[in-house]
């Protein structure tokens, strides 16, 4: 994996440091379908980050890349999701080097290979 392409349900600036490139779902288009996207990752060898069960559904049926990360903490302030994330993130590096989903939920973090 190369970096993060994050979905149009998160926001396009985190406040804080990845580790890889992270790239705005704007770089395909205005409004890309799901396809597009899916496509684009896949190409680009990118992660999709998103709140978006679609992409968690389309996972489990496609061999990497792309990888998912799916954001399943619901809606929250934007100063509480980015720390909810920003805990979260060391956990979601990890397994993504095994997990081609990973699932982030309130409590946990989970991988699904």
């Amino acid at each position: 994996m190369k970096g993060f392409l994050l979905d149009r349900n998160v926001p396009a600036r985190l406040t804080f440091k990845p580790g890889l490139p992270v790239v705005a779902v704007t770089v395909i288009g205005e409004n890309p379908t799901d396809s597009e996207l899916w496509d684009y990752a896949r190409k680009a060898s990118l992660v999709i980050v998103s709140k978006d069960s679609d992409f968690s559904d389309r996972m489990i049926l496609h061999t990497p890349p792309p990888w998912v990360v799916h954001l399943r903490f619901g809606n929250l302030r934007l100063r509480e999701y980015h720390a909810r994330l920003e805990r979260a993130w060391p956990s979601i590096q990890v397994l993504l080097k095994t997990h081609k989903l990973v699932n982030v939920y309130a409590d946990r973090v989970e991988g699904i290979s």
